[in-house]
């Protein structure tokens, strides 16, 4: 059927005749003379109720490269699953077998289309549904396809009011769940949901600085509610970013945070952020603080500082410590930053003329 339905079903080796296998499970039971697995589970094609059905094997192509092993359940459901979707069958019977093709791989996305497509024929309870995706989410909380299904009954219920402390629950397991980060954006977009949101990022700071995903969802709030226009907020944002620094100097997120605040107005126009840096530099030193003074003194330049010249030794001197001493693993990289600062801000310098950086 689609390629996907081979997606995540765990290769098992062949299954051997059914008068064999029920010989093996020593507990297994006979059922007018068909066998059960061991846990009771009966096979489709062995179903009276599913008779009238003839199922649709997996068209794999006449010469299949690398043909996947699966297991006698996982063909059996599938062959019948894909009949009833042929049909375009809308029963309670078909329904179930969704279930059953979702337990062997929750990450077919045809299964989960066709489910909904069940739900509003049948009129299920969507509530319903929603404890039931709820379960599968806590038991694979990276799946694509399990969380587009839980969007879209929430968008069919109109109800986010589990949401929220649902996320909370699936990012208290992993708190960098790109998935649950995502659908938490949606709700609280979808719903308006802003207004305790920037406190509950401060909590997930407060825990781990160095979570990029806590300082994107920071970003996601302010840009959707106050923006940075707004001189205050501004400031109390660069400030507050600026004591998170100063708990763990070495981590990224925060200089990545503070730089996109900042960035498109301007590095070096901010009132007061060049010399609380400079400040922060010989007892909270970091590549990271180093390469901003770099990207600083670069805006400066760019903008026609009046000591050029001395600008430029500074960022270039900022360079060589990076290349030398706090960032050797990317030293071409500073290397290439120093050549094109001196290249473009130093014309009276000859292009072929090393940089005492180049020469190392």
């Amino acid at each position: 059927m689609m390629a996907d339905e081979e997606g995540r079903a765990e290769p098992e080796p062949c299954a051997p005749p059914l008068e064999a296998d029920a010989e093996a499970a020593g507990d297994s039971e006979l059922e007018f003379g068909i066998p059960l697995e061991s846990n009771g589970y009966l096979l489709y094609r062995d179903r009276k109720e599913w008779a009238d059905i003839e199922p649709v094997p997996q068209d794999d192509g006449p010469n299949p490269v690398v043909q996947i092993i699966y297991s006698e359940k996982f063909r059996d459901v599938y062959d019948y699953f894909r009949a009833v979707l042929q049909r375009d069958e809308r029963s309670e019977r078909a329904f179930k077998l969704t279930g059953d093709a979702i337990e062997l791989n929750a990450a077919n996305y045809t299964v989960w289309h066709f489910r909904r497509v069940l739900l509003q024929s049948l009129k299920k309870d969507l509530y319903e549904e929603l404890n039931y995706i709820t379960a599968i989410i806590e038991d694979q909380p990276k799946n694509y396809q399990v969380w587009h299904h839980r969007r879209v009954l929430v968008e069919w219920l109109k109800d986010s009011s589990r949401e929220l402390e649902f996320i909370a629950d699936i990012l208290n397991q992993d708190a960098k769940n790109y998935h649950a980060w995502q659908h938490r954006q949606w709700v609280i977009q979808e719903f308006k949901l802003w207004d305790d949101e920037l406190e509950y990022v401060e909590q997930l700071l407060k825990e781990d600085v160095r979570n990029n995903s806590v300082w994107n969802q920071r970003y996601f709030v302010i840009s959707n509610t106050t923006g940075y226009d707004d001189p205050a907020v501004l400031e109390r944002e660069v400030q507050y970013t600026l004591e998170m620094i100063k708990m763990v100097p070495h981590n990224e997120s925060a200089w990545n945070y503070l730089k996109g605040i900042l960035q498109d107005r301007g590095l070096s126009k901010y009132p007061g952020l060049l010399e609380q840096l400079l400040d922060l530099q010989p007892s909270h030193s970091s590549p990271y603080l180093i390469a901003f003074l770099v990207d600083i003194y670069e805006d400066m330049l760019d903008n026609q500082c009046e000591n050029k010249e001395e600008t430029l030794n500074k960022a270039l001197e900022l360079c060589e410590i990076l290349a030398k001493e706090k960032d050797i693993i990317r030293k071409e990289y500073w290397k290439y930053i120093g050549r094109s600062l001196k290249s473009k801000h130093s014309p009276n310098v000859e292009q072929n003329v090393p940089t005492e950086i180049e020469e190392q």
